[in-house]
């Protein structure tokens, strides 16, 4: 059973959203600033960030130093951040892991576990300045243990079960503090990383991480979702 509570508007809260330039980032970045936030999209390259009314921030979540300088920006612009949205992420190669190139296996867990570990590290100090500061690690349903491993992209899943292990431990060690820790699978969404036969449309994808943006303090955390419900890990 969860407890959810929501802001009506997240008007002068500050959001940063990774790989916001195409597909269910553009769409989360879209949507947080219609809910009327103030926010950050990163990009590694930031002119791919056309929508007038959100922040480009240059941001490589493989990169250290762009992290730190994206979150240097954003205290320097906004003086607070209220919600960080993992999302940027690679499909890394289909095959069985035994045919994967090392190199190969090494770009998809920066990427999509390294990467979103070492960015909320320097987010949560501004995270934690205030009650109710939000992590949501956009995930998918081929990390979850439950459902089963097998099948193609050994990487992806990988880094997706880590990414989801790294929810469960912000919770279990920020909670206390105030912070408010989720994952979201968005489904199976018509994107570069989905295909075009994938049934759900990018701003369908991103309902459920973007409901998870607007939770208030006191909202259940620490907890895998899809299409606004719990599922298992």
């Amino acid at each position: 059973m969860s407890t959810v509570t929501r802001y009506e508007s997240m008007g002068e809260q500050v959001v940063l959203v990774t790989g916001a330039t195409r597909g269910i980032g553009k769409q989360i970045a879209a949507q947080l600033t219609e809910f009327g936030a103030t926010v950050y999209a990163g990009a590694r390259d930031t002119v791919d960030i056309t929508a007038d009314n959100q922040h480009p921030v240059e941001l490589d979540v493989a990169d250290d130093e762009t992290i730190k300088q994206a979150i240097d920006q954003i205290a320097t612009e906004a003086g607070r951040l209220d919600v960080l949205v993992n999302n940027a992420g690679v499909a890394g190669p289909r095959a069985p892991l035994h045919e994967n190139e090392t190199a190969d296996i090494d770009t998809t867990l920066d990427v999509n576990l390294r990467g979103p570990a070492v960015l909320t590290k320097f987010a949560l100090p501004f995270l934690l300045e205030r009650s109710g500061g939000r992590v949501v690690n956009v995930s998918s349903g081929m990390g979850a243990l439950g459902e089963g491993m097998s099948g193609t992209y050994p990487p992806y899943r990988i880094s997706k079960a880590g990414l989801n292990g790294l929810t469960v431990y912000l919770h279990g060690e920020y909670a206390e503090d105030g912070l408010i820790a989720n994952a979201a699978c968005p489904g199976w969404v018509r994107t570069d990383l989905g295909s075009s036969e994938a049934p759900k449309s990018p701003a369908e994808g991103a309902d459920t991480p973007v409901w998870l943006a607007t939770f208030r303090p006191g909202s259940t955390a620490g907890r895998f979702w899809r299409n606004r419900e719990l599922i298992d890990w």
